[in-house]
């Protein structure tokens, strides 16, 4: 045997040794779960700058270089159809490597596409866009599924609320994102680049840093420790019991993943065109870059609080506020005056709310329904039915908002968002015998 491999077996025993004592002690689960959340939210506050530049300028972008607003949500729609190919691939890789390899690719991945975004933008380079943008959307997904990390050691009791405690520190950098817009844009027009490119010089950053974090610093992996306690469990029982087979509840994963993908559609088709509707009845950039602001924090920020009310209320009852929330956004969109900032700001807000309330309580049904052994798995299968969803808004958005208007696209999302009520009611129905 090679002493390359000598080695790297005398690693894996030191890994694997180093797990099994955290299999075996209740008391270092809990303070790998505190070590492993501190992690996770150093990642999203930078992995939430990341995400911002798409959603602000991506669709400005796409309408600069292709001259009209018909297909301006294709960013959105090549972006989130991306996340979901990387949602697979990450949810795959983290079940086999543990959520630090999966994770820190993902964001990798982002962090390059957004470089990638940029040499389009300076070379004016259509098909590289759109390419980049597709690896870009390697970010998103990876944003999404890190809310997972906080998860694999919380107790029961516990998950929602450790789902938010990863989603609300993604505010800092999601918010900060769009309000630097001017900013990166004067820093990219500085260096000979498109000023729309600049947000995406600080999303490649963004990205990159937060991959490293993980890469790095999430040791050991709260996923493979997860997996090495339920194979514990299953084996204390094979002597009470012939079947061990990891319990799915399919109820459970359906209404969680209908409930997530619906917010989806509704979120992404409204937010991806309001920039365009803004700047079509005057405002300017600036503008722009605080509504989508407000509406990334109204995203992400109540999440601490949403969290606690999904642990206590149960997830039926935060899916149906998830779903009058959207409707109220909806309609406020529709018909709210175009030159209402402070009407536009609340529309959006409410948008960002209620896909809130549909995330965190979709999230915690998820990972209630499935086993270690399969979790990761399932998570990622879920999250790429989600980007699929926020494709379709997204490429569908423009054309709707085209071929009628934007008060018609906002008030159809508004009306879709209360099918979530009819699914829930379905999932709380006793099956036949």
């Amino acid at each position: 045997m090679s002493s390359n491999k000598v080695r790297d077996q005398e690693k894996t025993e030191r890994r694997d040794a180093v797990i099994q004592g955290y299999i075996e002690s209740r008391e270092k689960q809990r303070q790998l779960q505190k070590r492993t959340l501190g992690i996770v939210i150093a990642s999203q506050t930078f992995g939430g700058a990341g995400l911002a530049a798409g959603i602000t300028v991506g669709a400005l972008l796409a309408q600069e270089m292709l001259g009209t607003d018909q297909y301006a949500g294709i960013p959105t729609a090549l972006f989130t159809l991306g996340s979901a190919a990387a949602a697979l691939l990450v949810g795959r890789l983290s079940q086999q490597k543990g959520r630090r390899v999966g994770l820190a690719a993902g964001f990798l991945a982002g962090g390059f596409g957004a470089i990638g975004v940029v040499l389009a933008a300076v070379f004016d380079n259509l098909p590289l866009l759109f390419l980049s943008l597709l690896v870009y959307g390697g970010g998103t997904a990876t944003n999404m599924q890190a809310r997972y990390a906080g998860t694999d050691l919380a107790l029961p009791t516990e998950r929602a609320k450790a789902i938010s405690m990863a989603m609300v520190f993604t505010t800092f950098g999601a918010v900060a994102g769009p309000n630097l817009v001017n900013v990166t844009g004067q820093l990219a027009e500085s260096l000979g680049a498109p000023v729309l490119s600049g947000p995406f010089m600080l999303a490649a950053l963004a990205y990159i840093v937060a991959g490293v974090i993980l890469l790095i610093f999430l040791r050991p992996d709260p996923f493979m420790v997860a997996k090495g306690i339920a194979e514990k469990e299953n084996h204390n029982q094979a002597h009470q019991s012939e079947d061990i087979t990891p319990s799915v509840h399919k109820r459970g994963i359906i209404i969680g993943a209908a409930v997530m993908i619906l917010t989806q559609i509704v979120m992404v088709a409204i937010m991806t065109m309001t920039p365009v509707h803004m700047q079509h009845h005057g405002h300017g950039i600036g503008a722009v870059g605080m509504v989508i602001g407000i509406h990334v924090a109204a995203m992400y920020l109540p999440s601490l609080i949403t969290g606690i009310l999904v642990d206590r209320f149960g997830r039926t009852m935060m899916s149906y506020a998830s779903g009058v929330t959207l409707l109220i956004a909806g309609l406020l969109a529709a018909f709210a005056p175009a030159d209402s900032m402070i009407l536009l700001i609340v529309a959006l807000a409410l948008l960002g709310l209620g896909w809130n309330f549909g995330l965190i309580s979709g999230t915690a049904a998820i990972v209630d329904a499935t086993p270690p052994q399969l979790r990761a798995k399932t998570q990622g299968k879920v999250d790429v039915l989600i980007a699929l969803a926020g494709a379709t808004g997204g490429a569908m958005s423009g054309m709707v908002a085209a071929q009628t208007s934007y008060s018609t696209l906002s008030l159809l999302g508004g009306v879709l968002s209360l099918l979530l009520i009819p699914m829930i009611i379905w999932s709380r129905a006793k099956p036949k015998e």
